[in-house]
């Protein structure tokens, strides 16, 4: 893949010779450390260019950029890949780096892109977009080596930590201000355990999870100073610690799937956990302050203070909405729960409380987790699965939506996603609609299986 990366580059550079580039990225924490390390490759160009953050490529969005060829180069970064089929008839080349699912029977030769999907061997290539911008980025100019801490933490934002490709480790390997350490997989390794326990939604805890006195009982258990970090502990305390945990959790996952390496990077001249870091940077584009997190990403100060303010506020947000979700009545079948919290919590952590949900012992392996929240006239649905195992979830979205348009041509209803994490939007007005087809895609599933 490195060898199409440096064509890619080449056409690219010869495009944005005398234009400007706009850059299309998005807002979650790959699309956010493409957007900074794309940033900084343009700014050491001394090129001109424009950044837009989406939460999705809906056609309206589509069209909005398409217009401004041929007078900006188009470049998408960890998104597009899905939305070929409206590229079709462009008479100038567009730039897409992207790692998720793509239909090559939509490309042409307008339609410049690096997918690992496309390459003949996708196991050693694959990767996060923030992978493929770094990638990019070091084509440029092998003095761009210093961004692979940005590569990095777009990859731990997107779970690609156990992702031991080629690529992955070369970008590991590039970035010699990173750290491991082998233990509990919880952030950040870096402050007092009695916080990042309280604290703690991957893994979710019970007892323990938004329960400071259960936090301190949980160390006192495994004879463990309040003060110290997980990058403090010996590995008897570590062992200690995982024991205690995996007690509280004996009805979810084994002990060996919360044990898993520690990621500590140099970040604004001070140590700091690259998990917690990704989710810093979520929470701040998930508050609507992307800039902010781009901002942070470049190691601004003032962009750091506020992104603390910021990552404080979402961390009570998530707590509260779990509370909540647990508390809501669920629309609950064979190897499915849906949860329509309407306004009771926002649409911009749904996704993350479902993930947070889908670790937690309550639900059995397999099951089908989908979080529903409004958006001002849109509901924003979001699926996540428990376990390790089930269905593929972005065909389950996919189908519905199909289904539900064939219903309502005149909706704008778009869906995306991963195998284990989809989603979609829909109009707020078909709300019960929406719940009964996807009920019934749900049902016909569990036969399947």
């Amino acid at each position: 893949m490195l060898e199409e990366v440096g064509g890619f580059v080449r056409e690219f550079l010869e495009a944005s010779s005398e234009r400007p580039v706009r850059i299309i990225t998005h807002f979650d924490t790959d699309g956010i450390t493409s957007a900074a390390i794309l940033t900084k490759t343009l700014q050491r160009l001394d090129k001109k260019f424009s950044l837009k953050v989406v939460r999705g490529l809906d056609p309206e969005t589509i069209m909005q950029e398409i217009s401004r060829q041929p007078n900006e180069v188009l470049l998408f970064a960890d998104l597009a890949s899905g939305s070929l089929a409206h590229f079709q008839n462009l008479e100038e080349p567009i730039f897409i780096l992207d790692h998720h699912e793509i239909d090559s029977t939509n490309l042409n030769e307008n339609i410049k892109i690096i997918n690992p999907l496309l390459t003949d061997n996708f196991e050693p290539n694959n990767c996060s977009g923030a992978g493929l911008c770094y990638l990019f980025s070091k084509a440029v100019s092998e003095d761009n080596v210093d961004l692979a801490k940005l590569a990095v933490i777009g990859m731990i934002g997107d779970r690609h930590e156990k992702n031991s490709s080629q690529i992955n480790q070369m970008i590991i390997d590039d970035c010699d201000e990173l750290e491991t350490k082998k233990g509990l997989v919880m952030h950040p390794a870096t402050r007092p355990l009695k916080r990042t326990l309280e604290y703690s939604t991957s893994p979710y805890i019970p007892g323990v999870t938004g329960n400071g006195q259960g936090a301190v009982e949980l160390l006192r258990e495994a004879d463990i100073p309040m003060d110290k970090s997980l990058l403090d502990l010996t590995e008897s305390e570590m062992s200690n610690l995982v024991t205690a945990v995996a007690l509280r959790r004996a009805d979810c996952e084994d002990a060996e799937d919360i044990v898993g390496k520690l990621f500590v990077l140099k970040f604004f001249d001070m140590a700091e956990d690259v998990r917690e870091i990704s989710t810093l940077i979520n929470a701040c584009s998930r508050l609507g302050k992307s800039d902010i997190a781009i901002s942070y990403c470049l190691q601004n100060k003032r962009a750091k203070e506020q992104a603390l303010e910021l990552y404080t506020d979402y961390k009570q947000e998530l707590v509260s909405g779990l509370k909540t979700a647990e508390k809501m009545d669920k629309i609950s079948g064979k190897k499915f729960v849906i949860l329509n919290a309407q306004d009771k919590i926002k649409d911009a952590i749904i996704g993350t409380i479902c993930s947070m949900l889908s670790s937690s012992p309550n639900y059995e392996e397999g099951t089908v987790l989908i979080g529903m929240a409004y958006n001002e006239d849109k509901i924003k649905v979001s699926a996540r699965i428990a376990g390790k195992g089930g269905r593929n979830l972005k065909e389950l979205m996919e189908k519905t939506i199909i289904e539900f348009k064939m219903d309502h041509p005149d909706s704008m209803a778009e869906f995306g996603g991963h195998e284990n994490a989809a989603g979609c939007l829909i109009e707020a007005e078909r709300e019960e609609y929406f719940i009964e087809k996807l009920k019934k895609n749900l049902e016909v599933e569990v036969i399947r299986v």
